[in-house]
């Protein structure tokens, strides 16, 4: 099984979905199983039903969050030293070449990415143009609205 990266943060998420998961949410749904059942006939209870399914993608959840835990590479990014090139885990300032417009981004996990708090996915096409530049580079990123040039501002390990 290949690793899984995952920033500190990311991996601590996964864990206390896994933990509510566990917690809460399994046994909301015995409970509303336990409910449907007492209502009598189950061939045509929509309640009955609804729990099952949802029962059944919490135990799915929590196997998949289990798997990328136990295959999980976690990396803390301020702890990186990799002479200022960018890989998993930093924080780059880019700037556009053709509107000047500057955008923070995070490069993070693929369970971790959310573009508006400006983290993006290692296998995002943007990420795999910056990785291995530094400051002062060009990447160019062949993005949906055509190729867009980035030039690299700053590199943090943060």
């Amino acid at each position: 099984m290949a690793t899984i990266p995952l920033t500190t943060r990311g991996a601590e998420k996964l864990k206390q979905e896994l933990h509510r998961l566990k917690s809460v949410e399994r046994h909301a749904v015995i409970q509303a199983i336990a409910e449907a059942r007492a209502q009598g006939d189950l061939s045509e209870n929509a309640e009955y039903e609804a729990a099952k399914d949802k029962q059944g993608f919490i135990e799915g959840r929590i196997l998949e969050i289990e798997g990328k835990l136990a295959a999980a590479q976690i990396i803390d990014p301020s702890s990186v030293d990799a002479g200022g090139r960018i890989v998993f885990g930093t924080t780059v300032d880019l700037e556009e070449e053709s509107s000047g417009a500057e955008v923070t981004y995070q490069i993070v996990g693929d369970d971790e990415a959310d573009l508006k708090l400006g983290l993006i996915s290692i296998s995002s096409p943007i990420a795999r143009a910056l990785i291995g530049k530094e400051a002062g580079d060009v990447a160019e990123v062949n993005a949906p609205g055509g190729v867009k040039r980035y030039e690299i501002v700053e590199v943090r390990y943060v």
